[in-house]
């Protein structure tokens, strides 16, 4: 500040006067790491009353580009609030487009998505996807013993459990539920799973599109409140070998028909395992899944498909009130939960609702 030696009084600085009040974008996009891509962010101070545009990044650091020509673009798709800033921050979810033409990088898988949903949406497909993950701490799964590593209770008391032997980490999933809630994503509920050290949030009900674009930014969230915590958020299909629960993304689905009535459910269930359904859809439902669709640990095996009321052994589940009902959604629970949810949304999307059409 400024101070007049004869009168004593301020002058008024320059950054005093009223001006625009900037506030920080972070731009969250998909990378093009292998077999599991990572999430990626950076932020940009943007000028009051002005929208996030287009920006760039060097793909070559991300597996999107080769460092002889290096420029990619993110391209905002979806925009909320940002709980873990606050104010007028926001979250920008981007597309990766290629500098040149501005078309869909090769990574960018929502584009394909989007087209799928276009084309069905007079059926209105809904969904509902369980992501399931593991909190690991120095190696190891979060509430694991540090001596005998492979060595905890058995599982039996730890899915929906309460105390704390049961139970590890629900600080840090409660921090993640209230950021989802302040950030306006679809989040439904949560609880712990099956594998001590393992939780499960549920997005939904939504449609092809929008489901996947709020699963993506709610697993941004968990794992930038998992720093704060010193805690790793991992979505492998198989986080501990041996006789131990893998990790799922169990994806939930309906058209108007199939909430109207029966046999469009067992349309849509014959429909997923119909001639090469089985083999493109196990392409796209994320890495490992022959690790975790074993036959074991409620689920099928990778080389059969079957589906079967209230049957959590089943490829594809019709859940029990649905079967007295006979009408409502259907289970699929083969996806990983390393899924890319654009391409397991665009799949069931399009084979469902394709057959329907035809």
């Amino acid at each position: 500040m400024l101070v007049s030696s004869n009168h004593g009084s301020r002058a008024a600085a320059p950054y005093e006067k009223a001006v625009p009040v900037p506030y920080r974008a972070e731009y969250i996009w998909i990378d093009g790491t292998e077999p599991t891509p990572l999430m990626r962010s950076k932020t940009k101070i943007i000028e009051n009353g002005k929208e996030p545009g287009i920006w760039g990044f060097d793909g070559s650091s991300t597996n999107q580009a080769p460092g002889s020509d290096s420029d990619c673009v993110l391209n905002p798709v979806f925009e909320c609030p940002d709980p873990t800033r606050g104010g007028g921050d926001i979250l920008v979810l981007c597309e990766v487009l290629l500098p040149e033409t501005l078309e869909p990088h090769v990574t960018n898988h929502r584009r394909a998505c989007l087209e799928t949903f276009e084309q069905y949406k007079d059926q209105e497909p809904m969904f509902g996807i369980e992501q399931e993950y593991t909190l690991f701490q120095e190696g190891r799964p979060l509430g694991w013993p540090k001596e005998g590593y492979y060595y905890p209770a058995p599982q039996g008391p730890y899915y929906c459990g309460v105390g704390s032997v049961e139970i590890a980490g629900r600080d840090l999933v409660e921090a993640h539920t209230t950021a989802c809630l302040q950030a306006g994503l679809g989040i439904v509920g949560t609880n712990a799973e099956v594998m001590l050290g393992q939780w499960e949030y549920q997005i939904g009900i939504l449609n092809t599109i929008d489901v996947a674009d709020h699963l993506w930014m709610s697993r941004y969230l968990l794992y930038r409140i998992g720093e704060d915590f010193g805690v790793n958020a991992s979505i492998s299909a198989k986080p501990i070998k041996g006789d131990w629960n893998g990790a799922g993304c169990h994806t939930n689905f309906s058209t108007k028909a199939m909430r109207e009535g029966w046999d469009p459910i067992i349309a849509a269930c014959e429909s997923l395992g119909g001639p090469g359904k089985v083999e493109e859809h196990l392409a796209g439902y994320g890495h490992g899944y022959e690790e975790r669709l074993t036959g074991l640990h409620e689920t099928a095996h990778f080389s059969e498909y079957r589906y079967g009321v209230s049957d959590r052994g089943a490829s594809v589940r019709i859940p029990w009130q649905v079967g007295v009902d006979k009408k409502g959604y259907i289970e699929d629970r083969r996806p990983n939960a390393n899924i890319d949810p654009y391409i397991v949304s665009r799949l069931i999307t399009n084979t469902v609702c394709g057959d329907a059409a035809s």
